[in-house]
């Protein structure tokens, strides 16, 4: 496709712009009031953009651009989403009912979901003001034209016929017109699927959601806010979000199941309490609740959220933008990060190290044609910055074509009138694209690439600008030797993911030998591998072996990126990629993860999960390190809450089966939950993991959770039962309920002691405060009171104590047998 912008030749418009369609009206192509059919008079473009006096007008009637981009929840969803859940509104009726009919002490498990929820508030509130300050920072700030001057403006600021510049990576924020256009090239394929960009001419339309991918141009708007096309889509896509997670969805699918044996067990425990048992009618219900509370893994969500919110507070300290939750989470699943050279692994600028002139060419004139180049292009990328900073323009040329880079040519150009009646076209980009196979001069090109120096080629083209085959026949004049910096950062980060076993792969537009020699320097392993991207299979099958086999892939086209990760995730690998070009923006959308530097193209931050705005390559072990965190240590705590759930379960089941008293009030489970859960789960979750994510997270979980549970609830009720046959007179339910509760508490300890492992100083600090703790309880006379727990005797309490001994050593056989039988 050839790009054209005949900006000069036929000198200045009359209204005094300098683009191709400047100061002439343009066809709105706006759409008929169904109402008043009578087509609106179109928008006239203004070079100049609008004055104050005409922004203040818009603004006041509300033309403005107004739809809010958040990065997070609003403050009334958080509170909503932590307050009114399925089990608080479970827990808080039967909260209302202890209220009523038992003791404050048994009353306690309301005001703990009370704390809870408070604190899944708050800490999703700090994250929520570490992301809005981020988004802030990372936010795109588009150029519009004001009184004849351009400046950057908040996209919320845009009002209503504002005229806004476009240059490559910049993001269509809202619908408009083309103004403007000089190879203007938009790419549609995140609004319409198009793959292929849309060469757009004065008035043409453009929609929000679009972006550059070469050129530039100005475009007025003719919607803003809410009726912009993509506005509520970009919306949507941007904001921070807390779905679409394997451990979401797994604790999601936990707790369906967990309501469901809810249901039946809670009849069951209260037709057993209430009507089988003459008991008396206050102390059958609080026995009832008792029964039920423990049922619900109230914590896990909270834990949850807690765990990925402190993640986000974390990154975002060390300037690393979560734009959607999971992505902590999904990126320690990762297993292949495809990494995008440029800006990723060198820094975005580069240096003219050497200009070597071919063919007998003239130094001098050589240095003329490459300042009249880079004066050529109004958005420079990296390359032609660094050569208009070693040869700015001293030529008075006039440019009357101009070919803007674009990463599928791999080439720009421009055609100048140089002064003295001849007129020339230049091409300048990759050799090896311009030169046929077998030239001379690619020998020595490739000497220097060996040597990870970027080489472009300056030549004379035989044909015209707007020929499709202009880079046939063209005649070399210099070589254009280019030094890349390289981050001094990426050569540890590398290392760091060959230590965890993540594969890397460099993926790059450049030269395939020059990105292989940069490779090198910082150690990747199979560096010395390189393949040239149009040498790969086009069938899925093909790539995908080709790409597990190399490490170094050059000369890839945007759509072979996209094609890539597709291929990788054909073979069942988790992907990451990263970039800041445009070129990167397909692949970074079809990637698991798409990670985005901060300074990159406007594009590439928007589809992003993760946004790097410190450019600093080496944050994402930190990420990686973060999301394992997470990921292990709620895998962990959930073991804890789920255990509980299932000797809860099966503990009302036994006993509704055998007609007896539930053994437990809702004060005992919770002093339980507390010290062997909700205390030690918050501080596991927290604590630093390593351990690289794996899926099957509920198989993982429930394996232990399980046997767990059945182990403790036999036990517990074994114990009940034999002091039911020990102990006789009116005070007898209370020292079968401390019996019961202390084999319950030795038991659900072990199964903690397992979950902590392996120990550290603070590790086995918290299982034996959590020990200390209970037993203070049991030898302190006003919290014995305080929770009617007593231990009668010897012969029982040590009963309880051998038959947790001996629970305490099957769940340790049975947790090894299951790691050896169902390895996950």
């Amino acid at each position: 496709m050839t790009q054209r912008a005949r900006i000069e030749a036929d000198g200045p418009e009359p209204g005094g712009g300098s683009g191709a369609a400047a100061g002439t009206a343009i066809d709105a192509g706006a759409e008929l009031d169904p109402v008043h059919p009578i087509k609106p008079p179109a928008p006239r473009f203004k070079p100049a953009g609008l004055t104050t006096a005409e922004v203040a007008e818009r603004v006041a009637r509300g033309a403005v651009n107004d739809v809010p981009v958040r990065s997070s929840r609003s403050t009334s969803e958080i509170v909503r989403a932590n307050v009114f859940t399925r089990f608080n509104a479970i827990i808080g009726v039967l909260w209302v009912v202890m209220l009523c009919v038992a003791p404050i002490q048994d009353s306690l498990f309301g005001f703990v979901i009370i704390a809870n929820t408070g604190i899944g508030i708050i800490q999703e509130m700090r994250a929520k003001k570490t992301l809005d300050g981020l988004a802030v920072i990372g936010e795109a700030k588009p150029s519009v034209r004001r009184d004849g001057r351009t400046a950057e403006i908040s996209t919320s600021e845009i009002v209503l016929d504002d005229v806004i510049e476009l240059g490559p990576g910049d993001k269509v924020v809202v619908d408009g017109l083309v103004g403007e256009a000089d190879g203007l090239e938009i790419d549609e394929s995140l609004l319409t699927g198009e793959a292929d960009p849309v060469l757009k001419k004065p008035g043409d339309p453009v929609m929000s959601g679009s972006f550059v991918v070469a050129g530039g141009g100005a475009f007025t708007a003719t919607k803003v806010g809410r009726e912009a096309y993509a506005a509520q889509l970009a919306e949507e896509a941007s904001r921070f979000t807390l779905v679409h997670s394997e451990l979401r969805s797994g604790i999601s699918t936990i707790l369906k199941y967990v309501t469901w044996m809810m249901i039946p067990t809670s009849i069951g425990l209260i037709i057993s309490q209430l009507i089988v048992k003459d008991n008396n009618l206050k102390d059958a219900i609080a026995r009832t609740v008792g029964g039920i509370v423990p049922m619900i893994p109230e914590g896990l969500v909270l834990l949850t959220s807690v765990a990925f919110a402190i993640g986000v507070i974390r990154l975002g300290r060390k300037q690393c933008l979560v734009q959607e939750l999971p992505a902590i989470e999904g990126l320690a699943r990762v297993d292949v990060v495809c990494l995008d050279k440029t800006g990723t692994l060198t820094e975005g600028g580069m240096d003219v190290t050497e200009c070597r002139p071919l063919g007998g060419a003239d130094a001098a004139y050589v240095k003329k044609v490459l300042g009249a180049l880079g004066e050529s292009d109004p958005r420079p990328n990296a390359s032609l910055q660094a050569i208009i900073d070693a040869y700015p323009d001293s030529a008075e040329w006039r440019c009357t074509e101009s070919l803007p880079f674009s990463s599928a040519r791999k080439y720009s150009g421009a055609s100048f009138s140089e002064g003295d009646g001849e007129n020339n076209t230049w091409l300048l980009g990759a050799p090896d694209v311009l030169l046929p196979a077998g030239d001379p001069a690619l020998e020595e090109i490739n000497e220097l690439n060996e040597q990870g120096l970027r080489v472009l080629l300056l030549g004379r083209a035989a044909r015209e600008l707007d020929d499709p085959a202009v880079a046939t026949g063209v005649r070399p004049t210099a070589l254009v030797v280019l030094e890349q910096r390289l981050r001094p950062d990426a050569a540890d980060t590398l290392r760091y993911f060959e230590d965890q076993g993540v594969k890397t792969k460099v993926i790059s537009g450049d030269n395939a030998v020059s990105v292989g020699a940069v490779a090198g320097k910082l150690g990747l392993p199979g560096a010395e591998n390189t393949v040239d991207a149009r040498d790969l299979p086009a069938e899925q099958a093909g790539m995908a072996k080709v790409l597990d086999e190399n490490a170094v892939f050059g000369r890839v086209t945007p759509q072979q990126k996209r094609d890539m990760v597709a291929a990788l995730q054909s073979k069942g690998h988790t992907v990451a990629m990263t970039g800041d070009g445009v070129n990167d923006v397909l692949a970074l959308k079809d990637a698991d993860i798409g990670v985005s530097m901060g300074s990159g193209s406007e594009a590439t931050r928007a589809v992003a999960q993760i946004v790097l705005l410190n450019n600093s390559f080496s944050t994402l072990p930190s990420v990686v390190a973060e999301g394992r965190r997470v990921i292990g240590n709620i895998t962990r705590v959930a073991t804890l809450f789920l255990t509980k759930t299932v000797y809860s379960v099966l503990l009302a089941v036994l006993v509704v089966c055998s007609q007896v008293e539930y053994p437990f009030l809702p004060r005992h489970l919770t002093l339980l939950s507390t010290l062997t859960i909700g205390i030690p789960a918050f501080f596991l979750a927290l604590a630093p993991n390593k351990e690289r994510a794996r899926p099957h997270f509920v198989k993982r979980v429930m394996r232990y959770a399980i046997p767990g549970g059945v182990v403790a609830a036999v036990a517990t009720f074994v114990t009940y039962v034999i002091a039911r046959h020990h102990y006789t007179g009116p005070d007898a339910l209370k020292a079968e309920t401390s019996a019961a509760t202390l084999a319950l508490f030795l038991t659900s300890m072990w199964v903690l002691a397992i979950i902590a492992r392996p120990y550290t100083w603070w590790r086995v600090g918290l299982v034996g405060a959590m020990g200390g703790a209970f037993l203070i309880v049991l030898v302190v006379p006003w919290l014995q009171d305080f929770f009617q727990l007593k231990l009668e005797g010897t012969v029982m309490p040590w009963t309880a104590v051998a038959i947790a001994t001996v629970a305490a050593v099957l769940i340790e056989f049975t947790f090894r047998w299951v790691d050896r039988r169902f390895p996950a």
